[in-house]
């Protein structure tokens, strides 16, 4: 691991990864908000290329627009909770609304894992339920930080994303970048 995020795991701070997609309207300019958002209320925060992806979800809901996905890993001192209430406010400024849990979206936000936590409440679930079988979220996240453990599994993101490979293909991905503003861009 880096030792920028190494240093993160040391401190009394959770080392942070939400993911971020978008599927409708302009989605560059959704993940460049949210990026920017994120940076606020993550410190040290370094954001993965985005890469587009096709919709994973109920066939019976006919098609949707691709995805751009990428994902924001930084150090957080917020608990849990008020986090993902910060990320929820920060999806609803961008117009998104959930007419039903796989419905198109301006901006998703998720938060996927905070340091070594594990908490499962009605609220808040973490790590992620299902970002081990998410490629749009582990191949972002090996870009930033591959060898990041996951505490349920005791496996690195790079370990995980192997896993998918011996059961899956990878996503046709066209790596992407946004323009975030401020000295901390990593796209």
């Amino acid at each position: 691991m880096d030792a920028g995020l190494h240093h993160l795991q040391g401190t009394a701070a959770h080392l942070t990864v939400v993911a971020l997609g978008s599927n409708l309207g302009d989605r560059r300019a959704h993940l460049a908000y949210a990026v920017s958002r994120l940076e606020t209320l993550l410190e040290r925060s370094r954001v993965s290329p985005f890469i587009e992806s096709t919709f994973v979800g109920d066939p019976s809901l006919g098609p949707q627009p691709s995805y751009l996905n990428g994902v924001v890993v930084g150090s957080s001192s917020s608990d849990p909770a008020t986090l993902l209430r910060e990320l929820h406010a920060i999806e609803r400024a961008s117009g998104r609304t959930r007419p039903h849990a796989q419905a198109p979206r301006t901006l998703d936000l998720d938060l996927i894992l905070m340091g070594n936590l594990t908490v499962r409440t009605p609220e808040v679930v973490i790590p992620h339920p299902r970002f081990r079988e998410r490629r749009f979220v582990l191949e972002p996240l090996a870009a930033v930080a591959p060898d990041l453990v996951d505490p349920m599994s005791g496996r690195t993101v790079r370990e995980l994303l192997a896993v998918l490979d011996e059961v899956d293909q990878p996503l046709p991905s066209r790596p992407s970048t946004l323009h975030s503003p401020g000295p901390r861009e990593a796209m």
